[in-house]
């Protein structure tokens, strides 16, 4: 990864102020026939037995890189080699809702879109499936997949059985902190309301980022929340941010404020703290008592792609536990592939063995205990959310 001065596109995107993103979630209602694909529209005669290519779309800074050629991705050049296909790489997902913006058209029209794989995040991931956009995919072609898929991550409220997404990395949205500034150890959500703390804080002023951990602090079962959890867990954010408690809501760039100590404690993922630690040991991240929020940014299979199966040997390839391995000792976001443990633990190498043994990357059985998938917040609910949230956080 990155150098941990150097900011990085955050994997769960600020949503941003209404005007555009409220269209865009009416526009994933049922109530717009337009927009929805039934399933015998989806689909083109797929060309992969001929054609021995594929288009995948994805975030910069997600995939492995060879540290002499950074353009070379060493398991993607090995997946080439031995499957003969061919695939064209590109990092234009900046934003989920940018991208969404940009390839909407052609999916609402029943066009091609062009990519044959995207990776986008869950909650994101959530409007294409209601709206008919991706592909179901075919488990015969994915042996790994149904092997290895972490049960955690199997069978979120929008996707039962992960039919039309598999996980490409996954996180944590939990609590970061400064150990020896502060000076003790924070266990719950609410130990950021602490005294001590007072102008010390930063929350997510992303919607669909902020609002799980937050109701996790309230005690909520976030696999199914209610309207009146969230609204109890604005008002309480309301009352922190009028007494002074929050120093301001952050996109990705909280990691600054936390190294440079005019943050104590804040919502952070863990991927990002992994980066941070190694340049500063003193930086801590916490699964809270009450729990925390489990995501993912997840492979999907546009309408129309011309090349499905060979999108599905891609997906497979990556869920090789020697292939899921490899990705993790760069990314350090949270494997999907628990099985890609042991491959790390017998490395020869003792810093990638040390990560077999981290809880970040390979959640034990005592933090997986708190960990859950939120429910997403719906079409006909986010509008009337969104306006309250972007009320308080001030966009």
């Amino acid at each position: 990864m990155s150098q941990t001065s150097t900011p990085l596109p955050s994997r769960r995107s600020l949503l941003r102020a209404l005007g555009g993103t409220a269209a865009l979630g009416a526009l994933a209602g049922c109530g717009v026939p337009a927009a929805y694909v039934a399933p015998g529209d989806r689909a083109v005669p797929d060309e992969s037995a001929v054609d021995k290519r594929l288009t995948w779309a994805n975030w910069p800074l997600y995939i492995d890189t060879d540290d002499d050629h950074p353009g070379r991705r060493p398991t993607l050049r090995a997946f080439e080699r031995r499957t003969g296909i061919s695939v064209d790489y590109v990092e234009e997902i900046n934003d989920n809702d940018e991208f969404f913006g940009k390839i909407s058209p052609a999916l609402m029209n029943h066009q091609s879109t062009g990519r044959d794989l995207i990776v986008i995040s869950d909650w994101m991931c959530a409007r294409y499936v209601r709206l008919g956009w991706v592909q179901e995919m075919d488990r015969a072609h994915q042996p790994n997949v149904a092997e290895h898929l972490d049960p955690l991550l199997r069978s979120p409220a929008f996707d039962k059985g992960r039919r039309f997404t598999v996980p490409w990395q996954s996180g944590i949205t939990g609590i970061a902190y400064n150990h020896r500034k502060l000076g003790r150890e924070i266990r719950a959500v609410s130990d950021l309301w602490a005294k001590d703390l007072k102008g010390r804080v930063t929350l997510l002023s992303g919607l669909d980022e902020a609002y799980a951990l937050l109701m996790q602090g309230n005690g909520v079962d976030i696999t199914r929340w209610t309207a009146d959890d969230f609204h109890r867990m604005c008002e309480q954010v309301e009352r922190q941010v009028h007494r002074g408690q929050i120093r301001r809501f952050t996109g990705n760039d909280y990691t600054k404020d936390l190294v440079s100590g005019d943050v104590l404690a804040c919502q952070a993922y863990s991927g990002d703290v992994i980066q941070l630690q190694a340049d500063n040991p003193d930086i801590r991240f916490v699964v809270p008592e009450e729990g925390a929020e489990l995501w993912s940014d997840s492979l999907m299979i546009p309408d129309r792609a011309r090349h499905k199966a060979n999108a599905e040997r891609l997906i497979d390839y990556y869920y090789e536990p020697e292939v899921a391995a490899r990705l993790a000792t760069w990314v350090t976001y949270v494997c999907p592939v628990p099985a890609a443990r042991d491959v790390l633990a017998d490395a020869k190498d003792k810093d990638t063995a040390a990560l077999a043994d981290n809880p970040l990357v390979f959640p034990d059985s005592g933090m997986r205990g708190r960990l859950a998938v939120a429910r997403d917040i719906r079409a006909a609910e986010r509008t009337e959310f969104a306006q309250r949230w972007n009320g308080i956080v001030g966009l």
